[in-house]
């Protein structure tokens, strides 16, 4: 089957949707209850682990050897820390996240007794009051407080409200959808993942498309504290693709067009006959790609593997600029993911020794070990080579 037509409509609208349900990690039920209401509408039956983690899964023609496709729902956040005297809240981040991002930040704080609207702020704000050390004062998450709107003053006000430490903030994405494709927002990892995995469902859906074996749409919860896809995979998945975000930046081959492969990440390569037969999918179907190697960085795989998860793993991603900050991405890489997932999902299976937890060596990979074949000599398109 050729790649599929991809609805960019149903794709932005159904991120705009999900950035607009908070989603820190720690507070995810609503955002789980809109996910499983999607895929419902979509034709899959939904089944959820005891804290949420979702998986739907659409039938091939067997069950044996299915493969899998992950996101995560849940996003930075930040959780009380400690209840001040003045009457304003200390903060540590949740998940990997700068204080510089947090500055100025609006946000909405989950007690038990209900929501509080506040803003994140350095110690020393004002400009009238401190001059120039509001330029000079440190950053980092013990130099910004939350103040919380509300009739809260002291600790015995913030007491009287109900707000205690470990109460749960969710940071206000402020998104734009520009005309030209760019997405400009907070928490675009990993909503927009989320919202490329619906749009290719929604294509495959439309189509009838038939695929081989079952695909397994799964959706995970704490993937920004690296737990991740590590209670979701079951014994039939062999491959596991993740779809998360790029790392745009000065030394990284990541784009915010097309899609970029990680080859690795911290926690090392990821599966060669995997990713080589995405890339092959990509030149077939005519879709931009390149790929990138991630330093700093571990995805819904990681945790997988580090779980116990016997499954080939890859990594495709949207290139975002600013990742873990002010973020930028834009449709077209939303667009070529999603035709890229349309393409594998039905795509053949090549190494039916997978179909087997476990096997003899016959059936399995090979990897290319020959020699390279050389132009030894000058020719037209060699004219730059040295002259025996």
């Amino acid at each position: 089957m050729t790649r599929l037509s991809i609805d960019t409509d149903y794709l932005a609208e159904t991120l705009k949707a999900l950035l607009a349900i908070p989603s820190p990690t720690g507070y995810t039920d609503t955002v789980v209850r809109y996910v499983s209401a999607q895929l419902e509408q979509l034709g899959l039956p939904v089944e959820l682990t005891r804290r949420g983690a979702i998986r739907a899964i659409r039938r091939g023609r067997q069950d044996r050897g299915a493969r899998a496709l992950v996101s995560h729902l849940d996003t930075l956040g930040a959780q009380v820390k400690f209840v001040k005297d003045n009457g304003r809240l200390a903060l540590v981040p949740i998940g990997n996240w700068s204080a510089r991002f947090a500055e100025g930040a609006r946000a909405t704080l989950y007690s038990y007794s209900g929501a509080y609207r506040g803003t994140i702020l350095p110690l020393k704000s004002s400009g009238h009051t401190f001059n120039e050390e509001i330029d000079t004062s440190p950053i980092g998450w013990d130099h910004v407080e939350l103040r919380v709107d509300a009739l809260a003053f002291g600790r015995a006000d913030l007491d009287r409200l109900g707000i205690e430490v470990g109460d749960i903030i969710a940071i206000d994405p402020q998104p734009e959808f520009l005309d030209n494709g760019f997405i400009i927002s907070r928490h675009l990892d990993n909503k927009a993942g989320v919202a490329v995995m619906l749009a290719a469902l929604k294509a495959m859906t439309e189509a009838e498309a038939e695929t081989p074996v079952d695909i397994h749409w799964l959706f995970t919860i704490a993937e920004e504290v690296g737990v991740g896809a590590s209670s979701i995979i079951t014994h039939d998945v062999a491959s596991l693709v993740a779809v998360d975000n790029g790392t745009t930046a000065p030394g990284q081959n990541s784009s915010e067009f097309g899609v970029t492969f990680s080859m690795a990440d911290q926690t090392g390569p990821f599966d060669y006959h995997l990713t080589k037969k995405l890339v092959e999918l990509c030149q077939e179907h005519d879709i931009r790609y390149q790929k990138d190697v991630f330093r700093y960085y571990r995805s819904d795989s990681a945790s997988a593997i580090e779980a116990g998860a016997d499954v080939r793993t890859a990594l495709i991603t949207f290139g975002v600029d600013s990742s873990h900050g002010y973020e930028r991405i834009h449709m077209h890489a939303l667009r070529s993911l999603a035709e890229l997932i349309t393409a594998y999902a039905s795509s053949p299976v090549e190494i039916p020794r997978d179909y087997e937890e476990t096997a003899g060596v016959s059936g399995f990979t090979r990897q290319p070990t020959a020699e390279a074949e050389q132009t030894l000599t000058p020719d037209a398109e060699n004219t730059d080579l040295p002259q025996a």
